[in-house]
C-alpha cells in the first residue's frame, strides 16, 4: 500500500509540474519583449520578464541568427574551463551559448566532442541514461540537431565538422519529444536552461531561461522548455547544459542573461565552463 501511495503522489507532482495550459501560449505571444537588432552582425536580441507563465515568473532571453545571413557556425573547447564570453572572443564570435555538461573538476566535457578527425572527449554512460539522447553538429557552415546514442557514437565516422552530444533533445519535427527513460528529477524540477533551437525556415535560435532567483526568475522544467521552443517556432530543439553554466553572449551586449552562480540576479555571475557554441 505504501508503494502504491508513493507512486500515486509522483504521479500527481508530475502532472502538477508539466501542468502546461492555453493561457501560458496567450503569455508567450503577448509578452514585452524588448528587442535589439545588431544590424552589423545580422543578429537580433530579445528579452522578456513574462510574470504567470507556467504559474511563476519565468526571465527570457533569445539571440535569433536569420538564416539569410551568411554566418558560420563553431564549437569551441577542450582547454579547460573558461567563461563562455571569454571562449566567445577568442573565436572572433557575434554570439555564444555555453555548451554541453562537463566534469568540474577536471574541466573535461562528459559528453562526446569530436572536431573533425579527432575525438576530444566521449559520452559518459550515465549522462547517457539520464539525459543525452542528442547532438549539435557544424559542418559546412550549417548547424544540425541530431539524434544521439551509444550506438550512433561508437559508429561515428563522420571526418568532417565538429559534433557535440548533448540533450535531452527537445523536439523532433515540431513535437516534444519522449522524456521518460531519463531521470525524473532532472526532466520534471525547475532550473535555468539553455538550449538551441532550430526553425522550420533554418533561423536558428540561442534560447536562455534564467532561474534561482525568487521573485524574478523561478527557471523552467524540461517539458516547459519545449512547449515554450514550439511557441517560438521550433520544429527542432535540443537541451544543453543549464544551472549556473547557463549564459548567453552576444559581442555587442555582453552578457544577456543572468548567470545564477554568484546567486543574484545580474549580469556577473557568469560560470566557467567547458565549451561553447558560437556564431560568427
Amino acid at each position: 500500500m505504501k508503494r502504491v501511495s508513493t507512486t500515486l503522489l509522483f504521479t500527481l507532482a508530475a502532472c502538477f509540474c508539466w501542468a502546461i495550459c492555453p493561457q501560458d501560449s496567450i503569455l508567450i505571444a503577448n509578452a514585452k519583449w524588448q528587442t535589439e537588432y545588431y544590424l552589423k552582425s545580422g543578429i537580433t536580441h530579445r528579452r522578456a520578464q513574462i510574470k504567470g507563465l507556467y504559474g511563476s515568473i519565468q526571465s527570457i532571453n533569445i539571440v535569433e541568427v536569420c538564416h539569410s545571413g551568411k554566418h558560420t557556425y563553431g564549437i569551441a573547447g577542450g582547454n579547460g574551463m573558461r567563461r563562455t564570453s571569454r571562449q566567445a572572443l577568442d573565436h572572433n564570435a557575434i554570439a555564444a551559448i555555453n555548451g554541453t555538461y562537463y566534469n568540474m573538476r577536471t574541466g573535461s566535457s562528459v559528453c562526446f566532442f569530436k572536431i573533425n578527425d579527432k575525438v576530444i572527449d566521449s559520452t559518459s554512460m550515465s549522462e547517457f541514461r539520464g539525459r543525452v539522447n542528442g547532438a549539435v553538429r557544424v559542418r559546412n557552415r550549417k548547424l544540425q540537431i541530431l539524434q544521439w546514442s551509444p550506438e550512433i557514437e561508437q559508429h561515428y565516422r563522420g571526418r568532417r565538422g565538429t559534433v557535440l552530444a548533448s540533450g535531452p533533445l527537445l523536439l523532433k519535427d515540431g513535437k516534444p519529444c519522449d522524456w521518460s527513460a531519463f531521470g525524473r528529477d532532472f526532466i520534471q524540477s525547475r532550473h535555468p536552461r539553455s538550449a538551441i533551437l532550430l526553425t522550420r525556415r533554418g533561423d536558428v535560435v540561442l534560447l536562455t531561461v534564467d532561474g534561482r532567483s525568487k521573485g524574478n526568475a523561478d527557471g523552467m522544467s524540461i517539458p516547459e522548455l519545449a512547449y515554450l521552443a514550439q511557441q517560438l517556432g521550433a520544429v527542432e530543439a535540443i537541451n544543453l547544459d543549464g544551472g549556473g553554466s547557463t549564459t548567453l553572449w552576444t559581442r555587442d551586449g555582453g552578457v544577456l542573461n543572468y548567470p545564477s552562480d554568484n546567486r543574484r540576479f545580474d549580469h556577473n555571475g557568469e560560470r566557467k565552463v567547458s565549451n561553447i557554441v558560437y556564431v560568427k
